[in-house]
Parts: C-alpha cells; structure tokens; sequence
C-alpha cells in the first residue's frame, strides 16, 4: 500500500491536524502526549542512544525541540542543555529541577565557542529560517573534536505526508540533500541511520506492532524510514581555502659523472 494512501485513510479518522507549521511549542507538548507521539518517542530514543551512548562528564546541546529525547544522556556530572528556536516559543525542561532550556535566534545562540561536545537537532533544521546559518551557529558551539547529530524528516518516508505530526511540517530531506547541506557548512559525515517505519497512524495494531515496523523496515525497506539520523563532526580541512598556493619545492639536478 502507498504511503499516500494510507494517509488519506488517516485523514478520513478525522485526526487533528497540525495548522502552523511544527513550529508551535503548544503543538509538539500535544503530539508527544498522545499514543503516535509515545511511539515516536521509543523509536527515536532507541537509535539515538545506540548512535550516542552515554558519556559520563560530557556535555550536550539540543536545538529545536529535543526536551523529549535528552533524558537519554542525563547523568550526574553532565552538562545538558536545551535551546529552542525564538520562532517556536519557550518551554521549561526539565520540569520540576532547575531549569536547563533557553530561547533563541537559530543564528544567535546565547553560548560561546567552543562549548558543547554534543549538539543534537531535533524538529531544528527542516523549520528553520535559513538552514545554513542554524548549521553554522551549531558548528560554532561545537568543540573541534565534537559530534553533530541532525534528526529530520525523510523525503521519500511516509511520515513526510503525516500533517497531524510535526514531522509532516517544514522541509524535509532526503539522505543524499542534508548531507550536501551539511558539507557546504564544513561537516563531514561520518554515520548514517533512519528510524520510524511504523505507519503514522493511531491504530492500536500499529501502535503495539510498532517494534516489527522497525525491524522490517530497517532489513528491507529503509527508504520508507520516516527520519534521516546523521552524525557528523567538524571538517577541519575544508577550512583551508581551495588554489591555496603549495609551498615551493627544492630540486636538486645531480651533475653526470
């Protein structure tokens, strides 16, 4: 069955759409209370924390809206924070301790250079602004040995169409376009992953069978994955600027005998 056709079917259940593009705070808290949002959750929670395992002393960023996956490294003696984009709204985390988020300009973050060993994009990068500026800014909070890890939408995955989840809202990508994305902005990729193959639909088959999606889905179909995970870590050698001139060479002219 196409995705597309299983998504009308969704929008026949009468479910409740997503009317601004994924970029309300109030709208992401309501997707990830309901059962679909709990699935998502899971799922993602297992591939990130198998791509990241924990790092005791590390310190994280999440930008966008990372609150519901960043419990995954919180530990005594790491530094986490989180930072949602100004055009999204605020939203405290962790609830009840010290708060640990900020708001800001996706070109703009409130940290200084260098800061972050980790810095994970979760609903970032596909409603942003200008892509390429929020990456930039990333790659500047980042320490010269540190990992990025963007999460974003699959172009050719089902949850794409799903308008009732902030994964069908903003821009999303295929494999091949974040990572070009990611290269003009001097990140080399060095991992690749996709998770959700769970349709997105509420159904208590769907929502109980959601392990089998996954398993199926990553052996024999990953196109169908309905997010791309890339890690990437500076590329320190696109720093140096292309026709930089090589430094002369001695040649030595041996005389006959």
């Amino acid at each position: 069955m196409s995705s597309t056709g299983g998504l009308a079917g969704q929008r026949r259940a009468n479910l409740t759409p997503m009317h601004v593009p994924g970029h309300e705070i109030a709208q992401l808290r309501r997707f990830y209370a309901s059962p679909l949002g709990h699935l998502a959750t899971r799922m993602l929670r297992a591939r990130l924390s198998a791509l990241w395992p924990i790092r005791p002393g590390s310190s994280l960023l999440g930008l966008g809206y990372p609150m519901p996956y960043l419990r995954i490294w919180k530990a005594p003696g790491d530094r986490t924070a989180a930072c949602t984009y100004a055009g999204m709204g605020a939203q405290r985390w962790p609830r009840h301790r010290a708060g640990l988020a900020t708001v800001a300009e996706e070109d703009r973050l409130p940290f200084p250079d260098l800061a972050f060993d980790r810095v994970l994009m979760v609903h970032a990068l596909e409603h942003a602004e200008n892509a390429r500026r929020a990456l930039r800014e990333a790659w500047r909070v980042l320490k010269d040995d540190g990992h990025l890890l963007v999460v974003v939408p699959s172009r050719t995955g089902w949850w794409a169409y799903a308008e009732s989840t902030p994964f069908g809202h903003g821009h999303p990508y295929s494999q091949g376009q974040i990572e070009r994305l990611l290269g003009s902005v001097m990140l080399r990729v060095v991992r690749r992953d996709v998770a959700l193959f769970a349709p997105p639909l509420p159904w208590r088959a769907v929502l109980r069978g959601a392990g089998a999606w996954e398993r199926a889905g990553r052996r024999f179909a990953p196109r169908l994955g309905g997010v791309v995970l890339i890690e990437a870590v500076k590329d320190m050698y696109a720093a140096i600027p292309a026709g930089e001139a090589a430094p002369a060479r001695r040649m030595v002219v041996g005389a006959e005998g």
